[in-house]
């Protein structure tokens, strides 16, 4: 995939220069002001939106909709980093600061959803990078896409550490008034200290709780997603339970780890952070990722039981696989005994 392939404006032969590609099809902006400062932005009107997850993707869902590429939240193991490589453009500062932005994701997502062939699949958001990012309170793309999906009924989830989510609670609302939607939060550890070296332009853990608490207490139930849980940096027993207290008090309805994964593009991103700030660990990464992108399936498993061990101490429980809310079918006739409910997706 190239810039070409992602507007509208473009066709036929490549050009010379891919990533700088066409000054009429990519608007590229610069805004002075503290919260946008050393980032740039390249709009592009989108050819699709709605994009299928690979066959062999360990993904849950099937459909997903990212309005944005590049993420300003900076987290140094972002698997999506490698994203940007398709598009020439860097996968270190260039991901952090080099932001994609799909102006017409809300009016193309309205359109095929209305289209015939499109059967009201579950559309997952928030899946490569935040659709809460920094950017989202400038370009305010989201209010358009919960719009579309509420007004054509079509169940959808969104995944976000951006507390900026809050303010489209209304709409969250009416959406799951008509169909399932399902809202995670992610909260990894809430060690400060891990947090401003690892995940620097994202809010604060707590923030990040705040915000599942709010969305509970207005009806629309908020799990936790418990990622990255970091080998050596936030995986000690007191770290966990730490954590999964916070969770609990938060009011989450699940929890569910996830333990740090290292695919190219983050890979070497991360291991130069490691190397940086914690030198002493970079051999003993070495050897726990030496099989690939995965740490080991014990480590996993050890990581996996303690979480749903302290969440069951707490009262919270883990999620399944692409477990929505459950939302209730409006009252039918009289001649039908009761309400029913959705299956889960």
């Amino acid at each position: 995939m190239r810039w070409e392939n992602l507007t509208v404006e473009s066709g036929g032969n490549p050009p010379e220069n891919p990533a700088l590609f066409g000054a009429d099809a990519v608007n590229t902006r610069t805004f002075d002001t503290p919260e946008f400062r050393g980032i740039t932005f390249h709009e592009i009107r989108a050819r699709s939106i709605v994009n299928r997850v690979p066959g062999a993707s360990r993904m849950p869902f099937e459909w997903t909709v990212n309005p944005y590429r590049g993420c300003s939240h900076a987290c140094v193991y972002c698997f999506a980093r490698k994203s940007h490589s398709y598009l020439d453009l860097d996968t270190g500062l260039g991901f952090d600061s080099q932001i994609v932005v799909k102006v017409n994701a809300p009016e193309l997502l309205r359109r095929q959803l209305g289209s015939r062939r499109w059967q009201g699949e579950h559309i997952a958001m928030g899946t490569n990078v935040d659709c809460y990012q920094r950017a989202e309170g400038r370009y305010q793309l989201m209010p358009g896409i919960i719009a579309a999906l509420r007004d054509h009924a079509n169940p959808f989830s969104i995944l976000t550490k951006g507390t900026l989510i809050l303010r489209d609670l209304d709409l969250l609302k009416q959406a799951a008034a008509v169909t399932e939607v399902g809202i995670s939060v992610s909260v990894g550890f809430t060690d400060d200290q891990l947090w401003r070296t690892v995940e620097p332009g994202t809010p604060a853990p707590e923030r990040r709780l705040d915000v599942v608490r709010t969305l509970n207490e207005n009806g629309i139930g908020c799990g936790v997603l418990m990622a990255p849980v970091i080998p050596f940096l936030s995986d000690h027993p007191s770290q966990l339970r730490a954590t999964v207290r916070a969770i609990a008090a938060s009011g989450a309805t699940s929890v569910t780890p996830l333990v740090l994964h290292l695919r190219p593009g983050a890979r070497e991103w991360f291991m130069s952070w490691l190397e940086h700030h914690h030198p002493h660990l970079v051999r003993r990464y070495e050897r726990l990722y030496a099989e690939g992108a995965y740490a080991p399936k014990w480590y996993q498993r050890r990581i996996t039981r303690q979480v749903h061990e302290l969440a069951q101490e707490y009262g919270i429980g883990p999620t399944r696989a692409g477990m929505p809310r459950r939302i209730p079918e409006p009252e039918p006739e009289p001649a039908v005994p009761g309400p029913t409910q959705l299956t889960l997706l």
